[in-house]
């Protein structure tokens, strides 16, 4: 029997979250402390995070899994936490993906390691698995969006202004900056709405674009895959890191994508399933409102005429069309396929899919769109690669490297063109 979070938990435990995204998550976690809840952001990170991962997680499991459950189980064991007032957070999807089944796998775990009366909290929007005192209220997810729109913007800003910095370090600074100053303003219940949030959109943008910078032509490269793998420097092996010390500048496509996806799906399974069409059209309202803070976010990086804007969701889903279905949607489904699409278009013509061991539907709709993807678009330079406890970085190295020497000849082509 699983331990169930209980209001009286609520004013002393702490909450352990496992990092996808550092970025975002460093902004997010302030929306659970802003409303009474004790959270450490975990940063554990090493060897010994997978060895616990496969401990306790069959191998034949998804590998972002074993590491979010790896990183769980290393940081309640070593991390100095009294596991008598802790309590761990894990999403669950409800959907067809096996990530709806990484809280069972979690608890099992604790159950080996005699740790199962350690609450285990399920961090979703249908409703499963409800703890008394942790509740999602309307307030949390407004933060909760918010802090992923300003965190999109960071990540975006970011990667664009690195690669090129003249005073290695300030763009890294003004995120830590900006975020300090986020989490702030969100601890006050300010900053996550209407033009409070515009004028910060707006200064974020304005700040680095002041930025001085080196005018460079630099390769070119997106990062596509496994939500997790995609963002998550653990399970990519600082992917992002890796490209940009090969003299690249990385495009990540934005969270708010994937949720906006999720929203979407809703109103794909009315029109091929039927259903409620109440539900249907309370989503379609919703999303209306979301993608005017999508625009919001567009229009304060147009403003500075500096940076590579990202198309709407709206017309990234366009680009898919004709390639694969809008009812695949298990995982990342056609968003993925799309997303590569959508790289393209942006001028990050060379991408590297992190396929993650044991996950289907990102080797059919990545992997097993490769082709259809260059017939539409020639110019399209795509690798994959393979991240599993086995998988050596050498060899992942090397399929980087084999990409990357394509894309230098593609580049000097260009260049030798104009």
């Amino acid at each position: 029997m699983s331990t169930v979070f209980t209001k009286a938990m609520k004013k002393d435990y702490t909450i352990l979250i496992p990092n996808m995204s550092p970025v975002h998550f460093n902004i997010a976690k302030e929306v659970f402390a802003n409303h009474g809840y004790k959270v450490v952001l975990l940063e554990n990170q090493g060897p010994n995070v997978i060895r616990e991962g496969l401990r306790y997680v069959h191998n034949d499991i998804c590998y972002p899994a074993q590491l979010v459950i790896g990183q769980l189980i290393d940081a309640v064991k070593h991390g100095n936490f009294d596991t008598n007032k802790i309590a761990l957070v894990i999403t669950q999807t409800g959907g067809g993906c096996r990530a709806s089944n990484y809280l069972f796998l979690l608890r099992k775990a604790l159950q080996k390691c005699q740790l199962s009366h350690i609450p285990v909290i399920s961090l979703n929007l249908k409703g499963m698995e409800k703890n008394p005192g942790f509740k999602l209220t309307f307030f949390m997810l407004l933060q909760a969006y918010s802090a992923f729109v300003y965190g999109d913007l960071l990540m975006a800003l970011s990667n664009q202004v690195r690669p090129y910095e003249v005073n290695k370090g300030e763009a890294d600074a003004l995120v830590k900056t900006w975020t300090s100053y986020l989490s702030e303003r969100f601890a006050h219940n300010r900053g996550y709405i209407g033009y409070a949030m515009k004028r910060n959109l707006n200064e974020i943008c304005k700040q680095f674009a002041a930025i001085e910078v080196r005018k460079e032509t630099k390769i070119k490269v997106g990062i596509v895959g496994e939500i997790y793998m995609k963002y998550s420097p653990l399970g990519n092996n600082n992917l992002q890191a890796y490209l940009e010390g090969q003299g690249c500048e990385v495009m990540v496509p934005s969270m708010m994508g994937f949720l906006y996806y999720g929203a979407d799906n809703a109103i794909i399974d009315r029109s091929y399933y039927g259903g409620r069409r109440i539900s249907s059209v309370i989503t379609q309202l919703v999303l209306k409102q979301l993608f005017k803070v999508e625009n919001m976010a567009r229009e304060a990086m147009q403003k500075s005429g500096r940076f590579t804007v990202p198309i709407p969701y709206t017309e990234m889903k366009q680009l898919n069309d004709g390639l694969i279905d809008y009812g695949v949607k298990m995982g990342e489904g056609w968003l993925l396929t799309a997303e590569m699409l959508d790289l393209v278009h942006a001028g990050y013509t060379n991408i590297v899919c992190t396929q993650p061991f044991g996950c289907l539907p990102n080797h059919i709709c990545a992997k097993g769109m490769i082709r259809a993807v260059t017939e539409r678009a020639p110019e399209a330079n795509i690798v994959p690669i393979d991240y599993d406890p086995s998988a050596t970085h050498v060899n992942q190295e090397n399929r980087i490297k084999l990409m990357l020497s394509i894309a230098k000849e593609n580049l000097d082509g260009r260049k030798s063109g104009e």
